[in-house]
C-alpha cells in the first residue's frame, strides 16, 4: 500500500517527503524514523516520524551566510533599537 505510512518504506518515504518540502522553502528540519515495534490495537507492527519541529513548524532556517543563531535583521534592529 502506497499510503500507509506506518511501515518502514512508507515512513521513509514520509521522512524524505517532509525533509525536502521544508528544504525547498529555506528551513533545516530534522525528521527521525522510530521503530516501534508490535502494537496490539493496530495489530501489527509500526514505524514512527519524529521530528524536531514545535508545532509543526521547523525551528531553523538555513541561510547562505548564517554566521550563527543571529541574523543580519537581528543585528539591524539592535542597531537601530540602541
Amino acid at each position: 500500500m502506497t499510503n500507509d505510512y506506518c511501515t518502514p518504506e512508507g515512513a521513509r518515504r514520509l521522512k524524505q517527503r517532509i525533509e525536502a518540502y521544508w528544504s525547498e522553502r529555506g528551513y533545516n528540519v530534522s525528521v527521525d524514523l522510530v521503530d516501534a515495534g508490535f502494537m496490539p490495537a493496530m495489530r501489527s507492527a509500526r514505524t514512527d516520524v519524529r521530528s524536531d519541529m514545535v508545532n509543526g513548524m521547523p525551528r531553523r532556517t538555513v541561510a547562505a551566510n548564517d554566521h550563527g543563531p543571529s541574523s543580519a535583521n537581528d543585528s539591524e534592529l539592535e542597531r537601530r533599537s540602541a
